[in-house]
Formats: structure tokens, C-alpha cells, sequence
């Protein structure tokens, strides 16, 4: 009996450039727009059906995306960005994949008109948003769950996170901050 030994072929296919940057931007804005409808206090609720037909009805963005089967590997960075914002900070995981997923839409137009991926990266840095933009981003993203505040509280709510900034010799920033609700 004679066996013959075959060595697989795991070259497999390659792909790169701008048609791949497209699939990309294409799956991950594919995947906010399920959830961009249950945005915001007018959200509609999403219907959803498990393997075995059980029902669940929620305007959840985390709950809509952990019921979601996704393959496609950029999309799935999408919804690890979602779970983390909702182990972090426990809100706003749709508002960060459907602002995130329009960021990589945007970024893609860039790289489109020959404005390297480097320099987009460094446009996206927050540390380089003056401390108006920080306040409005805070006046923004408080206004959705809490009581309305001042602008004078997120000023200093401001200036009290920045004083806090540490930045380790690789250059890694971190906010050494502990949240308590009570």
C-alpha cells in the first residue's frame, strides 16, 4: 500500500489596498446600522431571534450586539469595542460603534485622497482636543443618562480628570480614575 503525502496548499488568497479598506469600512458601517436605529431616547426596540426561536426585544445596543453572529474580522472589532465600552463605563455602547465606524468611514476618505494613515491617526488623538471640545464631549455624553449639569461642573470635572493624566515611558496615557455613583 503505497501513501501518498500531499502537502497542503496554505498560501491561501491575499488581499490589500483600497478595495480591502472598503470591505472594511462597508461591514463595520453595516454593523452600526443595526444598532443606529435604537439610538437615543426616541430608539426604536429590535426584535431578535435566537437558534431556537426564543424572542428578545430590546433597544440595547450591547444586547443587539452580543445576539449577532458576525465572521467578518473588522466588523468584529466593532463589537469588542462595544463590549468594552460596556465593561468600562456600563453606557453608550452604540453611540461608540456608530461614531467609531463614521470615523473609519471618514479616515477611508482620507486615505482616498492620499493623506497618510499616520497623519490621520494623529488628527484622531484626543490629548490634542482643546479643553472646549472636552467639556462639550462631557456636556454631550452626560446629557443622555444624568440630570442635566452646569457648565462650570464640567469645567472643573475637566481640569480634575486632565490633572490625573499619567503617561508611562512608552508613551501610553492613563486616567487613574475610579467612578462611584451613589
Amino acid at each position: 500500500m503505497t501513501i501518498l503525502s500531499q502537502t497542503p496548499d496554505t498560501r491561501g488568497e491575499h488581499q490589500s489596498g483600497q478595495d480591502v479598506r472598503t470591505q472594511n469600512v462597508v461591514a463595520r458601517r453595516a454593523v452600526a446600522n443595526i444598532v443606529k436605529s435604537s439610538l437615543g431616547p426616541v430608539g426604536l426596540d429590535i426584535c431578535l431571534f435566537d437558534d431556537i426561536g426564543d424572542v428578545k426585544i430590546t433597544n440595547d445596543g450591547a444586547t443587539i450586539l452580543k445576539m449577532l453572529e458576525i465572521e467578518h474580522p473588522a466588523a468584529k472589532v466593532l463589537v469588542e469595542l462595544a463590549e468594552l465600552q460596556d465593561r468600562e463605563v456600563g453606557d453608550g455602547t452604540t453611540s461608540v460603534v456608530i461614531v467609531a465606524a463614521e470615523m473609519l468611514k471618514r479616515a477611508n476618505d482620507l486615505v482616498r485622497n492620499k493623506i497618510h494613515p499616520t497623519s490621520i491617526i494623529s488628527g484622531y488623538r484626543v490629548e490634542k482636543l482643546g479643553k472646549d471640545s472636552l467639556v462639550n464631549c462631557a456636556k454631550t455624553s452626560m446629557s443622555s443618562k444624568l440630570v442635566v449639569t452646569t457648565t462650570s461642573l464640567l469645567i472643573w470635572l475637566v481640569d480634575t480628570v486632565q490633572s490625573v493624566k499619567m503617561t508611562n515611558q512608552q508613551r501610553e496615557v492613563n486616567y487613574p480614575i475610579k467612578i462611584c455613583i451613589f
